[in-house]
């Protein structure tokens, strides 16, 4: 189930990244692995504005997640995880189009994100998903932004990317 993060379950997404970014030490990417999830009160931010949201699973225990912001008039994808124990499930590709559907009731044309390049479960699965690996010149200001953060991070020392994919866009205002 996929349903709005809930205030009390935020530690709880921050092992659930943990957990998601073990597999980056499989391909060489211990920094990764080892990088720190968003504090509890970087969480509250998205969770209080009602832009996190969570994959559950039987028990309603939180074993994925997504935060979307707004980057240049699209949703951005600030992160996705899904515990390993739960992976190839589809959660992941369904927390993406709650991403979707979040944008276009917000009049939002686009899904945007930023990534890995040759990590399979990257950019290879978000192609999958219809997002396209954007050009540097198609790249907006405030992807550039993000992008220059990840560099101040040490992201850059594997090939990263931006994606994008566009919504559907509906007359309904209701939906």
């Amino acid at each position: 189930m996929i349903r709005l993060a809930r205030g009390d379950e935020l530690a709880a997404l921050r092992e659930v990244e943990r957990a998601a970014g073990a597999p980056f030490r499989d391909v060489g990417m211990d920094a990764v692995a080892d990088d720190e999830p968003s504090s509890v009160d970087e969480l509250a931010v998205f969770q209080e504005d009602g832009r996190a949201w969570v994959a559950t699973d039987d028990t309603d225990q939180p074993v994925g997640y997504l935060l979307v912001d707004v980057v240049d008039g699209a949703a951005h994808v600030e992160q996705v995880s899904v515990h390993p124990t739960h992976a190839r499930q589809g959660l992941g590709r369904t927390l993406l189009e709650t991403a979707a559907l979040w944008a276009q009731q917000q009049g939002l044309d686009a899904v945007t994100l930023t990534t890995f390049s040759d990590v399979p479960w990257n950019a290879p699965y978000y192609q999958r998903l219809g997002f396209r690996i954007l050009a540097e010149a198609e790249v907006s200001e405030g992807l550039r932004g993000i992008r220059e953060q990840e560099v101040a991070r040490g992201l850059d020392a594997w090939p990263r990317v931006s994606m994008r994919r566009p919504v559907a866009r509906t007359s309904d205002p209701g939906i």
